[in-house]
């Protein structure tokens, strides 16, 4: 992931107090809404599984030719959920404000991801494949984590209030926060090829997509009073992945590796928000009116 981070220093708010308790209710929701939407959609596929099976075997008997597979000219949608283990690249840091002179960056900055800790990794989606089951589209959304190591030296270059920065110095001594804690999120168009069948249960796929981040953006200077707390759209992303799907009757389990790149401009808006429609509408509305950087 390769970030950029520039301020827009025309978004003014007063600094107020996180709810904690709010916060980590909302993460403990999605936490149990996810693991309810994988055993709805286990159960549901069970109980449809169970009908397909009864159709099957109808169709069986009444075949004078033999068993057939009945669904393969047929599209086929699937709902799916999943959760995994990411790894974040290093990328370079650029933080931006014209109105003090400051615009430095900071170099190879690494990230944590921490997907087993609320909020979890996770993932959801819906896939339509077309007839004959050898190529479809998906629509993706992904939710990970990108936090900075406040410990790690990075090298500095560029200006910190009209002089130049220091030649290296630790993130935490910069900033207080600098994460995408509530998600570095994706949300991306997918289009997706069957290689054909190993078995008549196995087939491998690949795909590629693009589509938009829209990370909740966490950043405080160690020397302003307020922050940036909000969802955002940030900029393009693009992925590619590969992946293994195991048929189950009318469910299937699928083992994938994707790698998602995201080039994240975050405005620091110094703004307080926490609910993603109204934190991007009230974004479009700044924009729309004409706030420049």
């Amino acid at each position: 992931m390769l970030s950029r981070i520039a301020n827009l220093t025309g978004f003014q708010a007063p600094n107020r107090a996180p709810f904690t308790t709010v916060r980590r209710a909302v993460d403990a929701t999605g936490v149990v809404l996810a693991v309810a939407m994988l055993a709805a959609i286990v159960g549901h596929a069970a109980i449809e599984q169970q009908a397909v099976d009864g159709d099957v075997a109808a169709a069986r008997r009444t075949s004078a030719s033999g068993p057939k597979v009945l669904d393969a000219a047929r599209a086929q949608t699937m709902i799916a959920g999943y959760l995994g283990a990411p790894y974040t690249y290093p990328s370079d840091i650029r933080f931006d404000n014209p109105a003090t002179k400051t615009d430095f960056t900071l170099k190879d900055a690494e990230w944590d991801a921490k997907p087993f800790k609320s909020p979890i990794y996770y993932g959801v989606r819906v896939v339509r494949w077309n007839p004959g089951n050898t190529s479809g589209y998906m629509l993706d959304f992904t939710h990970s984590k990108t936090i900075t190591r406040p410990e790690q030296e990075v090298l500095i270059k560029g200006l910190i209030d009209g002089a130049p920065a220091p030649a290296k110095a630790k993130i935490g001594d910069l900033f207080k926060h600098l994460e995408f804690s509530h998600g570095h999120n994706m949300l991306t168009a997918n289009v997706l090829f069957r290689l054909g069948a190993l078995t008549p249960r196995l087939s491998p796929y690949v795909g590629i997509g693009g589509g938009f981040s829209l990370p909740h953006t966490e950043v405080a200077m160690r020397n302003e009073p307020a922050r940036t707390y909000e969802y955002q759209y940030a900029g393009p992303v693009a992925q590619a992945l590969v992946g293994l799907e195991v048929r189950l009757g009318a469910t299937s389990l699928f083992f994938e590796y994707k790698f998602s790149f995201a080039d994240q401009r975050a405005p620091l808006s110094r703004l307080e928000g926490n609910v993603l429609f109204t934190d991007l509408w009230r974004q479009l509305t700044l924009w729309w009116s004409g706030e420049a950087p």
